[in-house]
């Protein structure tokens, strides 16, 4: 009884996720028309793009300790009704203060809302089902961004807002929803707490916690210096129209949202989730950089096809790593993980966009060397209580 209860909780929160992300991506369609419409150009669009970043990472820690303080479930929902406030501004925004003001209310939404559900699906699962929750919840996230571009396309037919409206329409239905199925869960602790304190911030440089959250910033970092261009890129090398990038950017979350929900509770049993970060960013270092070679079309959507396998599952493991050795400080570790993934976030499309300026190449070779530099740091990186002499069995082993 208690299994099944979980796993409809764990449901409601996937539907949330799914919600979420399907409003945020519905809304991409009709982004040139607004940008033509109030005469945005694109550095404008960059910095709404990072201002949602920057927001993200200042209350991501901040709203990740209050998870752990105030509950998991008063977090979820106030970060609906305020990401339901943000679409519903952008739909109605007339000037460019109201769109920043849109985008740093949805930053503000996530920072509520991914420490959160993190630390509340930690709560729910034991060290056994735990990777495939976090697998689970990954595809949820996938699949919104699968759909929501299509329901977008459609509803834009009806006026460029109106997916905007849809999407803050979504994000109060979920809210309604969680208030009523959603229950606070209990604090299941199944390891040796590990103490962060009230300092916790301080924390983040103790090499319990600072490798793996390095590892988040540099995959993050790696994936959104191209990721932003990516569209762009295959437009102005390959000659690929719409239905090209739509084929490519469905077919490789489509790819990304199998591995996730299928794969990737067994590969963290396999190898253990140091080692799975280890081969996700061997993978990605070879296809990012393979996508500046290839040349002809079945190439190009195979590399496209498999390219973000990597960064799919190796996000998942480090958050799954992080929840297994944060005891009862679930929400803050969480807090502090969404921080550094915001990091990335904030920083890497602005390097991106200019190094895409000089040549189309380099935003990719440049992702190809950060990732490169995250391998290396993955090297110095082992499980606690692990001594220096387990690190060179550990790397050429697979299996932990």
């Amino acid at each position: 009884m208690k299994e099944r209860k979980s796993s409809f909780i764990l449901a409601i929160l996937l539907l949330n996720l799914f919600i979420t992300f399907l409003g945020i991506s519905l809304v991409i369609p009709v982004m040139p028309t607004i940008m033509n419409e109030l005469g945005i150009n694109g550095t404008t669009v960059g910095y709404l793009v990072a201002m949602f970043a920057l927001t993200q990472f200042i209350f991501s820690p901040l709203l990740g300790r209050a998870a752990d303080k105030f509950g998991r479930k008063i977090m979820i929902t106030s970060g609906m009704i305020v990401f339901g406030l943000s679409e519903l501004l952008f739909g109605v925004g007339k000037t460019t203060e109201l769109l920043f003001l849109s985008r740093i209310l949805g930053g503000l939404s996530a920072a509520f809302i991914m420490p959160a559900v993190n630390a509340y699906i930690a709560d729910i699962t034991d060290i056994q089902t735990r990777p495939k929750a976090f697998g689970y919840m990954s595809a949820a996230i996938s699949t919104g961004f699968i759909i929501g571009p299509g329901i977008g396309g459609f509803l834009a037919a009806f006026g460029h807002r109106v997916p905007f409206f849809v999407a803050a329409g979504f994000a109060f239905f979920a809210f309604v929803l969680s208030v009523f199925l959603l229950p606070e869960p209990e604090r299941q602790v199944t390891n040796e707490p590990v103490s962060i304190g009230k300092n916790s911030l301080k924390k983040i440089f103790e090499p319990l916690f600072f490798l793996p959250f390095i590892i988040i910033f540099v995959s993050s970092f790696g994936l959104a210096s191209f990721e932003s261009l990516f569209s762009l890129f295959a437009d102005h090398k390959f000659g690929f129209d719409s239905k090209d990038i739509a084929i490519m950017i469905t077919g490789g979350a489509i790819i990304g949202a199998i591995f996730q929900a299928v794969l990737f509770d067994r590969m963290t049993a396999w190898w253990g989730e140091i080692s799975l970060v280890r081969y996700c960013l061997i993978i990605s270092i070879i296809l990012v950089f393979l996508m500046t070679v290839v040349n002809t079309y079945f190439s190009i959507m195979f590399v496209t096809f498999t390219v973000f396998v990597g960064f799919d599952l190796l996000r998942p493991a480090v958050t799954n790593y992080l929840s297994r050795i944060a005891g009862n400080e679930q929400g803050t570790v969480s807090g502090i993980n969404s921080m550094f993934t915001s990091l990335g976030n904030m920083f890497a499309p602005i390097v991106g966009g200019k190094l895409f300026d000089i040549n189309l190449n380099y935003p990719f070779y440049f992702s190809t060397a950060v990732l490169l530099l995250g391998f290396g740091i993955t090297l110095f990186w082992r499980e606690p209580g692990k001594g220096a002499h387990n690190l060179e069995e550990e790397v050429s082993s697979p299996i932990q």
